[in-house]
């Protein structure tokens, strides 16, 4: 295994759309989702290690998960839990753990990942990112994978690559044209008939000095943020440094902020079995189901007359269901929610009416 290796897993965001499962204080990352007795980040975690030494892996989380990091992912070196004073999305998360990695090996080559995403096909994204890997070591280039669509999803964003624009030594790593936001369904169809367009998987691979690289000329207010505690990595004077300077920086994405703007960025379509499981009709999509179409976590749950429902409820609570076609039906620690499936786009709203009625006790 390369030493040059090395891994940033985001583990920062709350999962909100996967409520009232996911909660502030416990979010979807951690949550075994599948009922197979592993969570996302444990998933992710091990996948990982498949690729880079345990060492080289860096979690980025927020500083109220860091017990949960250390609970989940045995073994971890504590130096690796890279925690953030505040939620400042993407850039930020991936150039203070760029920094820490710098001040350990300016040869680094890094994959960055998302600790809540599902890939049923490991030994497929190993070989895809290995591939990746050995491109970005040569080659000043930023390296996304793109998934090959299965079906018109309005739920991800979308890269457009050009056929006839790719690595040399790999026709496969195709120029990026385009980085697309999430499209209506009629737009989402056209994507996939034109046979060019690919999920964004939001994950990368890129050297350090490819990706400070591009920070430093497209992001100069974040990276000149880090830039200035390049002293104080992995030393006592880490904390304080980060404390402060995440006050003043900015909360930006790495695809806006350098992605849709640098020239030197190639995808790899791919096709590896990856969902973001990002919503309860996500989730519904990637689990096995009955003959009714139904898929159900639940020791004591009973169904009759019920099809194209996901239920997830405690394995200890007796539940009969009735009637019910396209349905989620979720409890967890004292709240059921009970809503279509079409309709899941409403859970934001139900949590935002929660917290103005109820309080955040129930978030």
């Amino acid at each position: 295994m390369n030493k040059d290796n090395y891994c940033i897993i985001m583990a920062g965001g709350v999962g909100s759309r996967f409520w009232p499962m996911s909660r502030l204080k416990k979010p979807k990352q951690f949550l075994d989702v599948l009922g197979i007795g592993e969570s996302l980040i444990q998933m992710t975690y091990r996948r990982i290690q498949k690729i880079c030494p345990q060492e080289n892996i860096y979690i980025v989380t927020s500083e109220i998960y860091k017990n949960l990091v250390k609970e989940q992912l045995q073994g971890i070196n504590e130096n690796n839990i890279v925690t953030e004073p505040a939620r400042r999305n993407t850039a930020p998360c991936i150039t203070y753990a760029n920094f820490k990695i710098g001040a350990i090996n300016e040869n680094a080559n890094i994959i960055v990942a998302a600790s809540d995403h599902l890939i049923l096909n490991e030994d497929e994204f190993v070989k895809t990112v290995n591939k990746a890997l050995e491109v970005t070591k040569e080659s000043d280039v930023l390296v996304t994978l793109g998934i090959k669509p299965s079906y018109p999803n309005t739920g991800y964003g979308y890269i457009q690559f050009d056929n006839n624009d790719f690595i040399p030594k790999d026709r496969d790593i195709k120029k990026v044209k385009i980085f697309t936001e999430k499209p209506d369904l009629e737009m989402a169809k056209k994507f996939i008939e034109s046979g060019d367009f690919l999920w964004n998987s939001g994950i990368f691979v890129w050297s350090l000095k490819s990706i400070n690289k591009a920070l430093s000329q497209y992001l100069p207010e974040v990276y000149n943020i880090f830039l200035k505690g390049q002293d104080y990595y992995n030393t006592d004077k880490e904390d304080s440094f980060i404390n402060e300077a995440y006050t003043s920086c900015p909360a930006i994405s790495i695809d806006y902020g350098v992605m849709e703007k640098a020239g030197n960025v190639y995808v790899i379509p791919s096709d590896f079995g990856w969902s973001d499981v990002g919503t309860w009709k996500a989730l519904y999509n990637v689990r096995e189901k009955d003959e009714n179409s139904n898929t159900i976590i639940g020791k004591n749950v009973m169904v009759y007359d019920t099809k194209n429902s996901i239920v997830n409820v405690p394995k200890d609570k007796l539940v009969v269901l009735q009637g019910l076609d396209g349905y989620i039906v979720v409890e967890s620690e004292g709240v059921l929610m009970i809503c279509k499936k079409e309709e899941e786009q409403r859970v934001k709203q139900f949590i935002t009416d929660i917290e103005v009625q109820k309080g955040i006790e129930y978030l």
